[in-house]
This record gives structure tokens, C-alpha cells and sequence, in this order.
């Protein structure tokens, strides 16, 4: 039945936003996550990424999470000298964490996530029509 391969197609959607939200929620709880040392990097911001893949189980693609990898981006610096991550020069290694940006992709991923449950109350609601026209 199609409208039980656009549940499952759904369903892989939400588990791969709720992956997604999982990785973005880390990278804002460690975004002051600084070093205990001044050779020891702080927080690397994590990005989710995303895979399709086709599922001959129900015959059509569905979606999943893929690998996460580490934001090659620089960190920056701030002018802490009491701090004991602070290098010769009083400075410490902050992560590459911009919160304003994970608030952002939350809030896409939030959507995504909406999007894909609408889908699945949709299609719930036309199986139960379904059913309901099927006994009467």
C-alpha cells in the first residue's frame, strides 16, 4: 500500500532531523567549551549531514543521517590571561561555535521535522478514512 511507504518515507525523516536537532543541541551546550590546557583544542563544531539511500523493502528512497564531521573552520581568540588554557600571550583558543547560526539551522531542522510529521498525521488520517468507509 502507497500510503504505508509514505510513513516509512516520513519516518526516516524524523529520525534524521532528530539527529540533526541531537548534533545542534551538542555544538550549543559546548559552544564555551575551552581547552583545560594551552596545547589542548576546545569544542570543534560538529555537522550533521544527511544521506539518501533507496529501500527495496518498500520501493522508493528514504533518508538518513550520514557521517557527522568536524568544522574545519578557525577558532578564535580571546584575551583571557588568568584563564589556564591561556597561551604565553594571555590568549585562549575559543570553539568555532556561532550560536546565532545553530539557532538558525534549529529552527530548520525544527521545520523539517514538522513538515515530515504533518506527512505522517496526513496519511494517518487517510488510512483511517480508508478503514471507515471499507467497514460502513
Amino acid at each position: 500500500m502507497d500510503l504505508l511507504k509514505s510513513l516509512f518515507v516520513s519516518a526516516s525523516g524524523l529520525k534524521a532531523q532528530n539527529g540533526r536537532m541531537r548534533i545542534i543541541a551538542e555544538n550549543i551546550a559546548n559552544s564555551d567549551s575551552t581547552g583545560r590546557t594551552p596545547d589542548q583544542d576546545p569544542y570543534r563544531r560538529k555537522i550533521p549531514t544527511f544521506q539518501n539511500y533507496f529501500d527495496k523493502e518498500i520501493g522508493g528512497d528514504v533518508v538518513e543521517l550520514g557521517k557527522v564531521v568536524e568544522d574545519r573552520s578557525p577558532f578564535e581568540l580571546k584575551y583571557e590571561p588568568g584563564h589556564p588554557a591561556a597561551d604565553a600571550n594571555g590568549y585562549v583558543r575559543q570553539p568555532n561555535v556561532n550560536t546565532l547560526i545553530e539557532t538558525v539551522d534549529m529552527r530548520e531542522a525544527q521545520r523539517s521535522y514538522e513538515a515530515n510529521l504533518n506527512v505522517v498525521e496526513a496519511t494517518r488520517r487517510m488510512v483511517q478514512r480508508t478503514i471507515d468507509i471499507l467497514r460502513g
